[in-house]
């Protein structure tokens, strides 16, 4: 789960972490409102979407010329005019594609005297079941391309989570950002910070960038991204209460309404699996045959009638959906309930796409059946690779 900037902001500063002043606005009159209440004359008009680029994003409606998502004002009046081209407008970023996101929230800040921008993140590195803390002098907008062109500017700093942050990893942070005297002091302190803020909200991903050198000689967080464990959010209820459901996809909503895990993607043949890595492989199988997945939907190991039912739907909401492939291996899950929950769910929102469906493992002879006394036009697919030649090709036909 991701939250906006100005609400990781508050999260951070419950760990002594510094951050500018700054309040978030939902209008043109709480922006106003917001600024005249921070210290000035500068100010920092933010937008807030779960995206990052945001500087360099383009408003949809505005002339191309105009300034991006975070913008410097110098006035209240300033603060206002932005706030009104901003506010229910569509920015458009390198991370949010060609459709962009309506930026519904901003966040006002108070203006910052920058000698020198870092950057610093921290994510759950995989590989070595450690937390990796990297690290770069080169913060700022064009940090994409600083690992891309000049990756060797870029040090990885790893945390074994058993014993936890320790103060060499605080001097090498500092080293790896050529600081020194107070402000190297500073840096070990804030890297402990951010480390005990990541374990203790169980995130998976924490950004800062840019981290700032201020002129009067302090480290500041000027901007940050922040996600979480969704697994792990039921120790979180105050987290939880962050979500912003309008910055996620519709049908990803829907499915987190079910235990679904559903992922929307760019093809056009719907996939409907249980786990993972049956999900993985069907993607595959799919594109091995000249077409492309329009989604990653898991079911899971236990899933009933109704739940099945959901996820049907879900699928078959996508209007780039030109065919669907069920492919469902029954262990615990039985085949016989998938195909009553297929049969629900193709009967109520009348179907008009071709279905494929492969079934195998518990109660599979009573599932084919059901599918095949149905009087629905189900093609039955004896396995995974005889099913997606049977998708592709049902799709094809029909177009």
């Amino acid at each position: 789960m991701n939250i906006h900037e100005y609400q990781a902001k508050e999260l951070l500063s419950k760990y002594g972490v510094g951050i500018p002043a700054g309040i978030a606005a939902l209008t043109v009159e709480e922006a106003v409102a917001a600024a005249r209440q921070l210290p000035g004359p500068l100010y920092v008009v933010k937008a807030q979407i779960h995206a990052g680029g945001r500087g360099k994003g383009k408003f949809k409606e505005l002339a191309a010329d105009a300034k991006g998502g975070v913008r410097l004002a110098k006035s209240i009046e300033e603060v206002e005019a932005f706030a009104k081209e901003m506010l229910g407008n569509t920015l458009v970023t390198i991370q949010t594609g060609d459709a962009g996101k309506q930026v519904n929230r901003l966040y006002v800040t108070d203006g910052v005297d920058i000698e020198k921008e870092y950057y610093l993140s921290m994510v759950v590195d995989r590989a070595t079941s450690r937390v990796a803390l990297i690290v770069s002098t080169e913060g700022g907008m064009d940090i994409e391309e600083v690992a891309h062109s000049t990756p060797e500017r870029i040090t990885t700093i790893t945390v074994d989570i058993a014993t936890g942050f320790q103060a060499h990893h605080g001097r090498a942070v500092a080293f790896a950002l050529k600081l020194t005297g107070e402000l190297n002091k500073q840096a070990q302190k804030i890297s402990k910070q951010l480390y005990e803020a990541f374990v203790a909200l169980d995130c998976d991903m924490l950004e800062i960038n840019p981290l700032v050198e201020t002129k009067d000689g302090n480290l500041l967080v000027l901007d940050t991204k922040m996600s979480f464990d969704s697994n792990a959010l039921y120790r979180h209820p105050d987290v939880m209460a962050l979500r912003d459901e309008t910055e996620e996809d519709p049908a990803e909503v829907e499915a987190s309404k079910y235990d679904l895990a559903y992922i929307k993607l760019d093809g056009d043949i719907g996939c409907m699996v249980n786990g993972a890595g049956l999900a993985m492989a069907t993607m595959d199988i799919i594109k091995l045959n000249g077409m492309f997945p329009a989604n990653f939907l898991d079911v899971g190991g236990g899933a009933n009638k109704e739940k099945v039912t959901a996820a049907f739907k879900i699928i078959l909401a996508d209007p780039a959906v030109k065919g669907i492939l069920v492919n469902i291996f029954g262990g615990i899950m039985k085949c016989d309930v998938i195909a009553e929950g297929i049969v629900a769910a193709a009967k109520e929102v009348n179907l008009q796409v071709p279905l494929v469906v492969r079934l195998e493992g518990t109660n599979v002879q009573q599932g084919k059946d059901i599918l095949a006394g149905s009087g629905l036009p189900i093609v039955a697919a004896n396995d995974l690779g005889d099913a997606a030649k049977k998708i592709v090709a049902e799709v094809k036909n029909v177009a």
